[in-house]
C-alpha cells in the first residue's frame, strides 16, 4: 500500500480511538460508570430507553463507518466492504438485544455477560475479526491466481 493510503487507514483508526475517548462527553450511557466500577454489587443506575437507545445506535453508526473506511482502505474492494458492513450489523442485530434484555433484568443474568454484551454493543471488536479473515481471503485469491 501506499504511504498515503496507510495514513488514511490511520486516520480511520483514530476515528475508531476519537469515539472511545469523547464517550462519556458525546454518548448517553449511564451504565459507563456502572461497569467503570467493576462491582457487581454496585447499585443499578436509573436511565431513560430512549435517549439510550438512540445514542447506542449513534455510537453505533460512528463505529461502523470508520470500520467500514478501515477495511475499503487496506483492501480496496467495494463488495467485502460491504460484506463487512453486513457481517457488524448483524453482529449488532444480536448482541444489541441481548444488551437490552441485560438492562431490562438488572443485569440478573450475569454481571460479566453484560458487560462483554455491553463490549460488543459500543466496541467495534467484529473489525478485529474481519481484518485478518479478509487478509486471509486476499491471500488465498492471490495462490489461487
Amino acid at each position: 500500500m501506499k504511504v498515503l493510503n496507510w495514513i488514511w487507514v490511520a486516520m480511520a483508526v483514530l476515528g475508531l480511538i476519537a469515539v472511545r475517548v469523547v464517550e462519556s462527553e458525546i454518548f448517553y450511557d449511564p451504565f459507563q460508570a456502572f461497569f467503570h466500577l467493576a462491582n457487581k454489587h454496585a447499585s443499578f443506575p436509573d436511565f431513560k430507553w430512549f435517549p439510550l437507545i438512540l445514542n447506542y445506535f449513534f455510537r453505533f453508526s460512528l463505529n461502523l463507518i470508520f470500520s467500514a473506511a478501515v477495511v475499503y482502505l487496506i483492501f480496496k474492494n467495494k463488495k467485502w466492504t460491504l460484506q463487512a458492513v453486513v457481517l457488524m450489523v448483524i453482529v449488532f442485530a444480536i448482541t444489541f438485544p441481548i444488551y437490552l434484555y441485560c438492562i431490562h433484568t438488572k443485569f440478573e443474568i450475569g454481571y460479566l455477560f453484560s458487560f462483554y454484551m455491553r463490549r460488543f454493543v459500543i466496541q467495534p471488536l467484529i473489525l478485529l475479526l474481519i481484518i485478518p479473515l479478509f487478509y486471509y481471503r486476499a491471500h488465498i485469491q492471490k495462490l489461487n491466481l
